[in-house]
This record gives structure tokens, sequence and C-alpha cells, in this order.
């Protein structure tokens, strides 16, 4: 009995001189810093456009015009049924004028995988006659199918006119007219190197072969005011101008317009854009 008395009071005093020592222990160990972890920055998904299903619907359209209910077996009925599987095909004679184009006029995405596709088929005669085509996409915009028959509707009304931004008269035998012309003329006609009326840093490709035996400049107009003057002004300044030529080849005359950027350099001007987009290379689009 007593040896265990003893003993307890060992552990006791164990006990008291530990507690000094663990203190100890415990101010010479450097505290542990603990940082919180950066906040994950939220990862942007860009998700795909949904496809835009016009294309598939011209060309279900024309095949279906141009077949009819009992020659389910011709290239056209069968190409029409695989694009839309339950769409009847038309009843029609062989009289039935088929149409010389189809082309899509309008694209409405109604949900979020339904459209309505309106396209304009143009015939023989000259008429034109609007249908609008149901198409549903998949959830990828991969594939498509025609969910619907056809309808019949009416035609895009005629919008009004944009003013348009090109005011400024410019004479037909100014310094930019002629620049104009030329360089038009060695585009459209083959008339000497076009790289001469280029500014530089554009590169631009004449049209091969070559359409037009002449190109003249019916009329120049211009959004700047600096096109009209009499003088080329000083370097690096910048005009925008609408050109209507007067093309000519051996089946006629064609009227035609091109906008151009033409810029100053060393008292000439030289073209540094067209709004053909086909200036590339640091050349400026107007």
């Amino acid at each position: 009995m007593r040896r265990r008395v003893r003993l307890g009071h060992l552990g006791v005093w164990a006990a008291v001189a530990a507690g000094p020592i663990a203190l100890a222990v415990a101010v010479a160990t450097p505290a542990t810093v603990v940082r919180a972890a950066p906040a994950a920055k939220p990862t942007t998904v860009k998700t795909a456009e949904p496809a835009n299903p016009a294309g598939y619907a011209a060309v279900f359209l024309e095949a279906w015009l141009r077949s009819r209910s009992g020659a389910e077996s011709s290239a056209q009925a069968r190409l029409a049924q695989s694009m839309g599987p339950d769409v009847d095909l038309p009843e029609t004679s062989d009289a039935q004028p088929e149409p010389e184009s189809v082309v899509a006029v309008r694209s409405a995405q109604q949900s979020g995988k339904a459209w309505s596709v309106t396209l304009a088929a143009q015939y023989a005669d000259g008429s034109v006659r609007y249908f609008a085509v149901p198409v549903v996409a998949d959830s990828d915009g991969a594939s498509f199918t025609v969910s619907g028959a056809p309808g019949v509707v009416a035609g895009p009304g005629r919008a009004e006119g944009v003013q348009s931004p090109y005011t400024v008269t410019v004479p037909t035998d100014s310094d930019v007219s002629s620049a104009a012309g030329e360089f038009l003329a060695a585009y459209l006609a083959g008339a000497g190197e076009i790289d001469r009326y280029l500014a530089p840093g554009v590169s631009l490709s004449p049209v091969s072969p070559a359409p037009y035996q002449t190109v003249t400049v019916q009329r120049l107009l211009a959004v700047d005011q600096e096109a009209a003057a009499e003088s080329v002004p000083q370097d690096g300044t910048r005009v925008r101008v609408m050109a209507e030529v007067e093309a000519r080849d051996a089946a006629g005359r064609w009227p035609l317009a091109y906008e151009l950027t033409l810029k100053s350099r060393s008292g000439r001007w030289e073209v540094a854009g067209m709004e053909s987009g086909t200036a590339q290379a640091g050349g400026a689009r107007s």
C-alpha cells in the first residue's frame, strides 16, 4: 500500500516537472504560420456558338422542290428524305418548273435546338418564292434534321436606304481620281503592275485572268474634303472614296463600284485599302 502511494507521488511530481519543460519547448519552437490557400479563380468555359443550319436547309429545299411523290427512287427524292425523314414529298407533274437556285435569306433560332430558315427559290422566268423550313440541331450543333414540311411565306420587305457617307464630289481629272482609275485598270483589266499603285505594307492580288478590257472612272465620291483638294496634301493623309467605274469586255458594258482608302506619300496618292477585304499585310480597310 505504501509502495503504491510512493509511486503515485512520483507520478504527480513527474507531471509537475514536465509542465515547465513543455512550456519551455513550446516557447523555443517557432510558431507555425498557416496561410489560407488563395481562392481558386473561376474557370471560364467558352461554349461553342450554335451552328447556323441555313446551308443545310437550302440543300434540303432544293432537293425537295426537285423531287415528287411516286419517284422516291430518284437522287433528289432520296436526298430530301434523308435530310427530312418525316417530310412528305410534293405531288407534282413533270411540267412543274424546277428552281434555278435556292438561297437562304434569314435564319432565326427559336429555341435551343429549333431553327426556322427562310429561303428564296428563284425560277427561270424570274419569279421568286419564299419558303420557311423548320430545322432541329443537336446539342453540339454538328447534326441537323428538317423537322417538318416547308411553308410558303411572304418575302422580306425592302429596308429603308442608309444615307451614304460619300457626300464630297471629286473631279474626274483630279489626282485622286487618276490614282483610283489607274489602280482599278490594273486590278480588273491587267493594265500594268498593281504593286506600283499600292501603299507600302499593302498586299493585293489582281483579278486573274483579267475579266475586262478597259476600266474607266465615271464618278468619284469621297467622305473627306481632302480628296477634292487641288494638290496632294501632306504625307500620311488618308481619304475614303467610292469609285463608280465602267468596265467593258467583249460582251458589253458593266457598271461597277469600289470603296477605296487612299494615302498620300511623296506627292502622290496610293491605295491603302479596299472595302472588299482583300488588302492584307497592314492595308487599311475603309
